[in-house]
């Protein structure tokens, strides 16, 4: 008997191993979907591998297979290898790593969304002597090339109507795949000298960290690296961190680059699948895409760029919680490819590996119109003495009047969406809690209501205060709402632009705001971080940062890094045209080393500093971190089973150190608490980690275990 060993789509890590079905009749090859039956239900699965075997030996009824879905397999060799490695890095069930590769239409689930077809036109050949003229005419040129149905009927009309009655044409379908964006090409820019260095650097190099400052001209860099990847017939892939980066890096390199795919997270599942499916036939050089782009089909793949390398929204936050940075590691050593990874602000982590020769280090520290912005720090306290307003200062103000008359423009960057984020009774003191949270709801004035930033959960905006009945509310502090209604009132002649979460949901709202931005159809861009790096603008002479040292606050270990990569990189976004930059940084603190490091440019001065905090406090790079997360709607049962665990891992924990359990915030209707781990050896780590997921199965914990190694961000 032909038998199969299939992962079923259900991602329960009980189930994460294969189960064996009859394959007799089918032509199976591993990574193909199949159709087979499972607990009574029809469910899909991938082949893992296939054997000539006796049924015998297993000690229940073999299922025949029901149905082969795919006629070639979709999951490679190399990407079955990358699963393996996935499931054992990120203690995450096989299923879940293979399903995270594909689009939706292509992931084994019974649910899975059907592809789009288009019909067409083809000719069948046989006599044609019997045809007219014009049915002749019509009949040849369709034997040169196929129709779209479409088109062949508004352009033949009758004639090509009839030749299908008579046979000789055919209607038949077959799968839609979008056209590539095509933009007017581009010749490449001449490369200063720096630039050069970069290029022979990574053109002689395997794995290269390209620290640049802002504004040095490292995407240049990349796209001439991809060019001479190109003519070697070689693929590449250049990944960014957010959507908001994604439309200038596209047209970049859509202007350079004929055969280009895009994959993010705002394509609608189709055309996800479409572009999907021409990486995977060859019919693209380049891809351009986020996070989940780094699972692209590739079958020649010579250059990895991995822009922006230091930025959080690499690291995915739901199971399987891989960092993309290792992801691209893995693919790089696989195909013997080129990895850059590119940052002005490089993390931690990397920069300390670059040290240590495990990349080559190789930095531009001058930008290309040799101008770095003027950065004057405000003291808000000072400010706020004065009288000025607590949201923009007096000098800031008068910095951006300066810029409206000389018809430049202006960013302003708040990295807190919505209105107001408290919402406070002045009589008794009330503040608005989220009920499924542990955290106070967001007023969002122009619509009325009160969110919450962690769940979604909405509600109308009270009248009167629950506790006492008064009417009287104070809103504390400022999000980017406030600040535009503030700046409105300020520059009633400006036009004002707002990018945030709230103003870029909508399909294509990143590309219409940056592109109006860009033609100069509004003065001052205000935003979240979503504008802070990454984009380019010339006109702009003058960034403002409002509340820039708000995240020093944050109970993090890498709440300076996050600061200081924030601060720096919107900073970058003034001056890099012909015109000189200005930045302001309004700030409480403006002593703290990362504030400082930012004022100096000096990237060298917080690396040093905050890898002092971090050898003192054992966190990354030093050590690495693994977070148990248990979580559960009965507070006492969670608490005790927190404390089980910790119980189980001390009398296994070897060289591991075992801190926690600590209670965290509710979130969505469920208490949290923490066990943390730290180790100098990751795989020491990772196999307490299994332990703790195995203990709590065997015993059948009512709480969940949610397991991330190295985790990016701990509250």
């Amino acid at each position: 008997m032909k038998l199969v060993h299939i992962y079923i789509e259900h991602a329960a890590r009980a189930l994460n191993r294969c189960f064996v079905y009859n394959g007799d009749g089918f032509d199976l090859q591993r990574g193909v979907r199949v159709r087979v039956l499972f607990a009574h239900r029809k469910v899909i699965g991938f082949v893992d591998h296939i054997e000539e075997g006796d049924p015998q030996q297993y000690p229940y009824q073999i299922l025949p297979v029901l149905e082969v879905i795919d006629e070639s397999p979709l999951i490679s060799e190399e990407l079955f290898a990358l699963a393996k490695e996935m499931e054992h890095r990120c203690v995450a069930p096989l299923i879940r790593c293979l399903q995270c590769m594909l689009p939706n239409q292509l992931r084994p689930q019974s649910g899975y969304q059907k592809i789009r077809m288009e019909a067409y036109v083809k000719a069948i050949k046989k006599d044609s002597s019997t045809l007219t003229k014009r049915q002749k005419e019509v009949y040849d040129e369709l034997c040169q090339q196929d129709f779209k149905r479409s088109v062949f009927y508004a352009e033949f009309k009758s004639v090509g109507k009839k030749l299908i009655a008579l046979g000789y044409a055919q209607v038949y379908e077959k799968e839609m795949i979008r056209q590539l964006t095509t933009f007017q090409q581009k010749e490449p820019l001449p490369l200063l000298p720096m630039q050069q260095h970069a290029l022979e650097m990574i053109m002689h190099h395997q794995k290269v960290l390209l620290h640049g400052v802002t504004g040095s001209g490292k995407t240049e860099v990349f796209l001439q690296c991809a060019k001479q990847m190109i003519a070697q017939g070689k693929q590449v892939l250049i990944l960014v961190p957010e959507i908001s980066l994604t439309p200038q890096m596209i047209q970049r390199v859509s202007s350079r680059f004929e055969r280009v795919a895009i994959y993010h997270s705002h394509l609608n599942e189709q055309e996800k699948y479409e572009q999907y499916q021409l990486v995977k036939q060859g019919n693209v050089d380049i891809v351009v895409g986020t996070r989940s782009a780094v699972f692209m089909p590739f079958q020649n793949l010579g250059l990895i760029v991995m822009d922006e390398e230091h930025d959080n929204s690499y690291k995915q936050d739901r199971l399987p919680r891989y960092h993309c940075r290792d992801i691209a590691l893995f693919r790089a050593n696989y195909h013997q490819a080129k990895l850059v990874l590119a940052s002005a602000t490089p993390s931690l982590e990397s920069y300390a590996r670059a040290l240590k020769h495990h990349y080559v280090l190789v930095e531009m520290l001058d930008r290309i119109n040799h101008t770095m912005p003027t950065i004057q720090l405000i003291e808000m306290r000072q400010a706020l003495r004065k009288q000025e307003s607590y949201l923009l200062s007096d000098a800031l103000k008068e910095a951006m009047q300066e810029r409206l008359e000389r018809h430049e423009q202006v960013i302003l960057l708040l990295n807190r969406r919505g209105y107001a984020p408290v919402l406070r009774c002045l009589q008794c003191g009330y503040v608005h809690q989220c009920p499924h949270c542990d955290c106070a709801m967001s007023y969002h004035k122009e619509d009325g209501v009160m969110k919450c930033h962690i769940c979604g959960y909405e509600m109308p905006q009270p009248n009167i205060c629950p506790s006492c009945g008064q009417k009287i509310w104070r809103y504390l502090g400022i999000g980017t709402q406030k600040l535009e209604e503030y700046v409105s009132e300020c520059f009633p002649q400006a036009k004002i632009l707002r990018m945030d979460a709230d103003t870029t949901s909508r399909k294509h709202a990143h590309e219409v705001l940056l592109e109006r931005f860009g033609k100069q159809q509004a003065d001052i861009l205000i935003g979240t971080q979503m504008i802070a790096k990454g984009l380019d603008f010339e006109n702009v002479t003058l960034v403002g940062i409002i509340n820039g040292d708000a995240m020093l606050n944050r109970n993090d270990y890498r709440s300076c890094e996050l600061t200081y990569h924030l601060l720096q990189q919107a900073s970058g976004r003034s001056g890099r045209g012909s015109k000189k930059g200005e930045v302001y940084i309004q700030c409480y603190d403006s002593s703290h080393y990362a504030i400082e490091a930012v004022v100096r440019n000096d990237y060298l001065h917080f690396f040093v500093n905050e890898m002092k905090y971090r050898h003192l406090g054992g966190y990354p790079p030093y050590r690495y971190l693994c977070s148990l997360l248990l979580h559960g709607t009965n507070e006492n049962l969670l608490e005790q089973e927190g404390n089980e665990l910790k119980m189980i891992l001390q009398e296994i924990c070897g060289n591991v150190k075992i801190l926690g359990p600590v209670s965290l915030g509710k979130q969505k209707n469920e208490y949290r608490i923490r066990i943390l781990l730290k180790s100098k050896n990751e795989d020491d780590m990772i196999i307490v980690a299994k332990n703790a997921l195995s203990y709590s199965m065997q015993k059948r914990f009512k709480s969940t275990l949610d397991i991330d190694v190295n985790p990016y961000m701990m509250e």
